[in-house]
């Protein structure tokens, strides 16, 4: 039975459930408004009292309960002749109430408050900020339902297919108690079983699955033959269906979307393309190897240029020439652009694409490694034959280019939907946009108990190397008391690094290769067991709870170590979150040096501080954690204003679209 919530007893008057939620009222302030507190303590009352008065229901009047709700919105929807956008607030509170008491009968668990002001959140339609551990996933049972309740598909959107099968896995009895039908979405399903999981009530799946299922629907469209003038009308008139081709998705209604800064933010300027070929070897490889051997023998300065911080690089006269001068006896038809850029390309993949930093080797193959969580993903690639650069660099297979056969921004899938809410441990700092882009609030939701995390001060090193041997000086004196500890690294090589020397030095540990699944998440769940150390990428087992094991408290709880600061602030506070989840104690600390990326392409002038202020052992004895988040802060910007500018084109474009098709 899962054990996230606390049993609560069923409540038998009003006054005795405020007596109950009075502590809670201590942790609202500061977060909202007297009046807003008492709108929602009032509100919470009601629903629990409704729920304790389920209790003696049985499971088929439950899901009855349920039924007539639906029939409520459809009677409502037939009378206003159109579907009213929101949930009527005294149907969401019958709603709430039901999935209480399925939550209660088939997962033991009672929600925390907290929990159903999160789910409160997300039936408005809201991204609500919840800190790690705090239970999100049963806060995706309320919307869902709610949504569900219209009859029209809820999509329930997790990071990656694990996370989609568990949950569906652990929530999908609920919804079965309540009358309403679930589905999974998986990779290789066939069309036939995707149209069954879509024609559910509510279906999970990996948030970029929905979008190429989308594009998948969207091809089927284009390539049916266009019907001649009238051909539908006579079809109906004589009772033929008209041909039509078969759609996996039946509409986008509403979309639940979990890890929601992540998916929208993160994410935004990586476009979900649909390509073809990518595995077929390529039958111009000998262009790609020549490019390479010609890259190998060209020199920084005097034949290329580099702009560090832009990561742009290009060619310089005498390179130029060098490049024209070049023999080669492949024939030009195998050109299928310049024979500069496949230069350009050979050059970028030898000097920005580190091998288990941006890809990783495995089977005879590239697999690029996502920046912002350190996952591996086998079925990405990079375009314009980037990717075939590094197949020679790597003397792998090289594969044939993938072709697009369609693609659309995370921006504009997104907003087909008709409501679009989310959860995620750090949206603060991104409201701006999460409103402007997708039209969306952030509420904060408070912590169900105090945070007792300590954050000590940040460490700053001349070097890379003085920084992880402090690294492993505190792993070395945490280890021998007890402590368990969690090492977040930057990248794959950097951990593997790091585990190389633990392994020197005889201390057991446990290493993440950034491939999520049931392995990864059961190593994640232990991190918190007594002399446990655990070595991972930044946001490996993300979403997986940590609880500390018999003893770990009393020597301080869990201790996370962010080995190197990270482009975006949000980032750093999910790593940071996994310590001292629900009120258990815990301590984190941030460890820089000059040679971390964030400093070299961004901040110069804070490297040449750290140099000339180290001291013999290459530390840097001042506090520097202010300048640090102000060169994170201006990342964000950039980066900000990067997705802005990619929405804004995207929106020009569809416009331009929208005026041809009505002009055809």
């Amino acid at each position: 039975m899962a054990t996230i919530g606390q049993t609560l007893p069923a409540f038998t008057s009003y006054s005795q459930l405020m007596i109950n939620l009075s502590p809670l009222m201590n942790y609202w302030r500061g977060y909202w408004p007297a009046g807003l507190q008492k709108e929602r303590a009032a509100r919470l009352a009601t629903i629990r009292e409704f729920a304790g008065s389920l209790v003696a229901v049985p499971d088929k009047a439950l899901a009855q309960q349920v039924a007539d709700l639906r029939s409520q919105l459809a009677f409502k929807r037939r009378s206003a002749k159109s579907s009213p956008k929101s949930i009527a607030p005294n149907i969401q509170v019958q709603a709430i109430a039901v999935v209480l008491e399925a939550a209660r009968r088939v997962l033991g668990v009672t929600l925390y408050d907290v929990q159903l002001l999160a789910g409160l959140a997300l039936a408005r339609g809201a991204i609500a900020e919840m800190r790690t551990g705090e239970g999100k996933t049963f806060c995706a049972l309320i919307p869902a339902c709610i949504y569900a309740l219209k009859g029209e598909g809820v999509h329930v959107m997790t990071v990656n297919a694990y996370l989609a099968q568990r949950d569906f896995e652990q929530l999908a009895p609920v919804y079965r108690l309540l009358g309403l039908t679930a589905g999974l979405i998986e990779a290789n399903a066939s069309p036939v079983a995707k149209r069954a999981a879509y024609a559910c009530d509510i279906t999970y799946g990996p948030g970029y699955e929905f979008g190429f299922d989308y594009l998948r629907d969207q091809l089927a469209l284009m390539m049916t033959p266009r019907s001649a003038l009238g051909t539908k009308f006579i079809a109906d008139l004589q009772g033929r269906p008209s041909h039509k081709p078969a759609m996996m998705q039946r509409g986008h209604a509403f979309a639940v979307i979990d890890e929601a800064d992540s998916v929208l933010l993160d994410e935004a300027t990586t476009p979900l393309i649909l390509a073809t070929g990518g595995d077929q070897p390529a039958a111009n490889a000998e262009v790609y190897r020549s490019a390479g051997k010609l890259a190998e023998g060209l020199e920084q300065s005097t034949h290329f240029v580099i702009n560090t911080e832009t990561r742009s690089l290009h060619l310089t006269p005498l390179g130029q020439l060098r490049l024209h001068s070049y023999r080669n006896d492949f024939s030009r038809r195998g050109l299928d652009r310049p024979w500069s850029i496949y230069v350009v390309q050979a050059l970028r993949a030898k000097y920005f694409y580190q091998r288990d930093e941006h890809y990783v080797v495995r089977d005879d193959a590239i697999a690029l490694v996502d920046q912002s969580t350190g996952r591996i993903f086998s079925d990405r690639s990079w375009s314009d034959g980037l990717q075939q650069a590094v197949q020679a660099k790597e003397q792998v297979k090289i594969t044939a280019e993938n072709k697009s056969a369609a693609r659309v921004t995370r921006q504009r899938f997104f907003r087909r939907y008709q409501q679009v809410c989310g959860m995620t441990g750090t949206a603060q700092g991104a409201e701006g946009e999460l409103l402007e882009i997708y039209g969306l609030d952030v509420e904060v939701i408070p912590p169900h108990r105090p945070n007792k995390r300590i954050q000590f001060p940040t460490r700053t090193f001349r070097s890379m190397l003085a920084k992880e041997h402090a690294i492993l000086g505190d792993i070395e004196s945490i280890h021998r008391i007890g402590q368990p500890v969690l090492v977040g690294t930057a990248s794959i090589a950097a951990s593997e690094r790091l585990a190389g020397q633990l392994g020197r030095k005889q201390i057991p540990f446990q290493l993440l290769n950034g491939k999520q699944d049931a392995t990864e998440a059961a190593i994640i769940a232990s991190a918190g067991v007594r002399k446990s150390l655990t070595i991972a990428t930044n946001m490996a087992g993300r979403g997986t709870d940590i609880r500390l094991g018999p003893g770990v408290a009393e020597l301080g709880g869990l201790h996370v170590i962010a080995a190197e600061p990270q482009r975006s602030t949000r980032i750093d506070r999910q790593l940071i979150g996994r310590a001292a989840r629900q009120g258990d104690p815990g301590s984190s600390r941030l460890y820089a040096s000059a040679d971390d990326e964030l400093l070299v392409r961004h901040a110069p002038e804070l490297r040449n501080r750290i140099l000339a202020r180290a001291d013999a052992n290459g530390e840097c004895r001042v506090d520097l954690s202010r300048e640090i988040a102000s060169v994170q802060s201006r990342v964000e910007i950039a980066s900000r204003e990067e997705r802005r500018q990619m929405y804004r084109h995207d929106d020009w474009l569809e416009s331009v679209l929208k005026d041809l098709a009505a002009s055809d």
